[in-house]
């Protein structure tokens, strides 16, 4: 069996950088704040090395640029590059801060060999600016002790494998610094010394958990590694090294975001129609967004219009030092509809979702409605005004079974001063509220008016004439 493993010497350092280059020097310090765990090229340039006070790396840059590292913030970022990882290969096992496991010997024939797959993942890594060691091995340990050294090769030749290994010093591998001077006073001083002790002698020089490390390494004891699952939720963060205090700001890093949202419902084979936004304050509670389309989306651009519509209704109340995108529901794709041979489609619900989502995103949800028959014949009971929905796929009723109705109905009745000049059509009688007390009893007549207006009109059962809507 043969293992990838990705080691990210700076996750943190990269996805910070990824959302907003500040062009100066920036580092990441430990949880105590004292100091430094990661620094950027420019810092590097100017002597700022991993393991330094980070008052001596002040003393060498006055306006260095620090952010704290968070362990629930790396174990997040961990498990985002799981779930891309995820895409390319199905048996993916985390190893917290900073490393993955990928198995690899059941894809090569799915790629075309060990080459591709490596290449698959390289250029992956590029498209998300991210840094990565890599290295293959026919164990887990093998590959994760190659990739930290970043002496990782494309290979399965496990007699190569053991070769780079055996050349690796006892720190290297991982071992604690007592059994490390033991193993040196017995002149055993790389791993591949070690390797070369006879089975019986190995297992009395080594203690229990340093001969079970290295039977692991070796491939002569078994070490399964527990597939992760991809959490049913699509979350992705940014963080800002300079506060953003404009909109404009925040859309480099949606962009991001929403196309890595898009390339994740296309592999899910999924649509959402619900996004929830939260934008991080210094010094107050978030400011959260809900952006809901009409029916399911999965287009980063239709997304990033909606989100900037809705954020131009709302201009910032505080400076923003994060923001972050979760999707929790997810709804199956449907098959596309009514195209041509060339693909165009002629369904019009894709227009109608884009136009409504956006009107509702600059207007407000409430702002909306949309006319719905009622089960009434009276017309001015026969509607109303309810939430815009979905349009059905039900059949539509044939038109020529509908009566004909003005497309404008007064609020109510009014008396018919002139009598009509030409009858069109008629009569249709409605009779109906008798069991809200508000029974009506009218015949309904279209007929044209003395000054050339055609209307809809109708006579009571006490032979009055009203008017009760017109025709264009």
């Amino acid at each position: 069996m043969l293992w990838l493993y990705l080691h990210f010497p700076h996750l943190l350092l990269d996805h910070v950088q990824r959302n907003q280059d500040s062009g100066g020097a920036l580092v990441i310090v430990d949880g105590t704040g004292q100091a430094i765990m990661q620094a950027c090229p420019a810092a590097r340039e100017l002597g700022i090395e991993a393991g330094m006070r980070l008052k001596t790396a002040l003393g060498l840059a006055p306006n260095l640029h620090i952010m704290q590292a968070d362990p629930k913030q790396e174990a997040w970022l961990l498990e985002d590059q799981a779930r891309w990882l995820y895409h390319y290969a199905a048996h993916i096992t985390l190893a917290s801060p900073d490393g993955l496991w990928a198995e690899v010997s059941s894809l090569q024939k799915l790629y075309g060999g060990l080459p591709a797959i490596w290449q698959t993942v390289e250029q992956a890594l590029t498209e998300r600016q991210l840094t990565a060691w890599i290295a293959i091995g026919h164990t887990p340990l093998a590959a994760r002790l190659l990739a930290l050294t970043g002496k990782g090769e494309c290979t399965a030749n496990k007699n190569h494998i053991l070769a780079a290994l055996g050349n690796l010093p006892l720190q290297a591998a991982g071992f604690d610094k007592k059994p490390c001077t033991r193993l040196q006073r017995l002149g055993l001083n790389t791993l591949g010394d070690v390797f070369a002790l006879p089975a019986p002698e190995l297992a009395r020089r080594l203690s229990p958990e340093l001969l079970s490390t290295v039977q692991k390494i070796q491939g002569t004891r078994s070490d399964p590694k527990t597939p992760w699952q991809p959490p049913h939720i699509f979350r992705q963060r940014a963080d800002f090294i300079q506060e953003v205090e404009h909109t404009q700001g925040l859309l480099f890093s949606l962009q991001r975001i929403l196309s890595e949202l898009e390339e994740d419902l296309c592999w899910r084979q999924q649509d959402t129609d619900t996004l929830l936004l939260a934008l991080q304050h210094r010094h107050q509670e978030p400011t959260r967004f809900q952006i809901r389309t009409t029916g399911p989306e999965h287009r980063a651009d239709g997304f990033l219009k909606l989100i900037r519509l809705k954020l131009d209704q709302q201009p910032l109340s505080s400076p923003v030092i994060a923001l972050s995108l979760t999707v929790k529901r997810f709804t199956g794709r449907e098959a596309p509809t009514g195209q041509d041979l060339l693909g165009e489609t002629q369904d019009l619900n894709e227009a109608w979702h884009t136009l409504i989502s956006r009107l509702q995103a600059r207007l407000g949800d409430q702002a909306l409605k949309q006319l719905s028959p009622s089960n009434d014949h009276r017309p001015e009971c026969a509607w109303s005004a309810k939430e815009v929905r979905k349009p059905s796929k039900r059949k539509a009723a044939e038109p020529n079974l509908l009566p004909h109705r003005p497309l404008w109905l007064l609020k109510g009745p009014k008396s018919l001063d002139q009598m009509p000049t030409h009858w069109h059509s008629g009569p249709e009688r409605i009779s109906s509220g008798w069991w809200d007390g508000q029974r009506v009893h009218r015949d309904y007549y279209i007929a044209q008016l003395p000054g050339g207006e055609v209307a809809w009109v109708f006579r009571d059962h006490q032979d009055g004439w009203f008017i009760h809507g017109w025709f264009g």
